[in-house]
């Protein structure tokens, strides 16, 4: 069986969030000076792939017993959010349940 989870998060702090994935990327070692340019930019501009450096799926499923993270990707969107309104009708990109 196959799961699809949305996750809806408010960022309270843009700025925040993103100096925190800025902090990230300047302590990877690994990663090359333009490399960190290029990812330095992407989260100032965008919340996803700030958390994109912040957050690791497979961590986040890992102590789940009989759970493996098969795919994870990352996207971002303005939205209303009603958490008292009626529950939201995602799309369902894959078609499995």
């Amino acid at each position: 069986m196959r799961l699809r989870i949305d996750l809806v998060l408010e960022i309270e702090d843009a700025d925040r969030l993103a100096g925190a994935a800025v902090d990230r990327i300047a302590q990877d070692p690994a990663m090359r000076t333009e490399e960190r340019t290029h990812a330095e930019a992407a989260v100032r501009e965008d919340g996803a792939e700030a958390l994109a450096y912040l957050v690791d799926p497979v961590d986040l499923v890992a102590a789940l017993p009989g759970a493996e993270l098969v795919q994870a990707s990352w996207s971002s969107e303005r939205v209303g959010y009603d958490p008292d309104g009626e529950e939201w009708d995602f799309d369902d990109e894959d078609g499995d349940d």
